[in-house]
């Protein structure tokens, strides 16, 4: 994976891509990063967007300008994208330094994660079927993406993955930037690839076994309550948070920006749920303030 060098103080990244690739998450990392982002901004807006963000045509206003992030895609006219790489010229004139990041992915993860949604595409006023849309916009896009810095596929990533990839790929780590996934998954479906701890709890009570409690998840109470009261959980849960509090500390004094860590069970329904939550409010409570959990069997 190659990765760029950080974008300096006065910055401008113009996101960009394929509908359902993931830009909206990318936008919203940037904010979560203290850059001004717009969506959806008319391309030929970008050079006066960037004056009065900057505060460039102002001749008493010395602040160093702000670090923004700016989505045009599909969206605007098909003239203004062609545009683009004069409006980009303009920006770089005002001393910022542009990138346009490209956000893909394959077809059918794109088809599958509207049909997931149920959006509209932005081309189905045309009264195109989906998948002619798709192949529409990949066509009308082609010049962003041959002209992009850095493009990023997001076939077969989650949410978490996705934010993950925008940190890295494009250098925005700080000291302080740790973020911490804790994650649940089944074993039969193999272990989630970009782990960075994985635990096992296959040798913990299972209520599995319990007639009553089968159907459930973790998600309810009863689980929960099952879990709760089995010595061998407490006993897990405290060395496995004795593990982390010894060593997170340190990953996170090294050049790493997100740690993701992951809980196996049979099924993926109960013990490593329960694991992946009890062990993400410990490290919340521990002082972790970048903190998520994501349960693959059931989402």
């Amino acid at each position: 994976m190659t990765t760029t060098t950080p974008p300096p103080a006065s910055s401008l990244i113009i996101v960009s891509g394929m509908s359902g690739s993931g830009k909206s998450i990318a936008l919203h990392t940037f904010e979560d990063l203290d850059y001004y982002c717009v969506d959806n901004l008319p391309a030929e807006l970008l050079p006066e967007f960037v004056r009065n963000a900057t505060g460039k045509g102002d001749a008493d206003d010395a602040a160093m300008p702000p670090k923004l992030a700016v989505g045009i895609d599909v969206r605007n006219r098909q003239t203004d994208l062609g545009n683009l790489p004069a409006w980009l010229s303009q920006v770089g004139a005002l001393g910022l330094d542009p990138k346009l990041v490209f956000f893909d992915a394959d077809d059918d993860i794109l088809l599958k994660r509207y049909a997931e949604t149920r959006r509209r595409h932005p081309l189905s006023h045309r009264g195109l079927a989906l998948a002619d849309a798709i192949a529409l916009e990949r066509q009308l896009l082609k010049p962003l993406r041959a002209l992009a810095d850095v493009v990023i596929d997001t076939t077969g990533t989650n949410v978490h993955q996705m934010r993950r990839r925008v940190i890295t790929e494009l250098g925005l780590a700080t000291d302080r930037a740790v973020s911490l996934l804790f994650e649940s998954f089944a074993y039969r479906r193999g272990v989630p690839a970009d782990a960075d701890f994985v635990f096992d709890a296959r040798g913990l009570p299972n209520p599995h076994w319990d007639a009553r409690l089968r159907p459930l998840s973790c998600r309810d109470r009863e689980i929960r309550e099952y879990l709760e009261t089995q010595a061998d959980v407490g006993e897990y849960v405290a060395q496995v948070a004795a593990f982390l509090d010894n060593w997170l500390p340190r990953i996170q004094a090294d050049t790493r920006s997100y740690i993701t860590i992951a809980f196996g069970c049979t099924g993926g329904r109960h013990r490593s749920v329960y694991l992946a939550e009890t062990l993400a409010a410990h490290a919340r409570r521990y002082g972790w303030r970048d903190v998520a959990t994501y349960h693959r069997e059931l989402e």
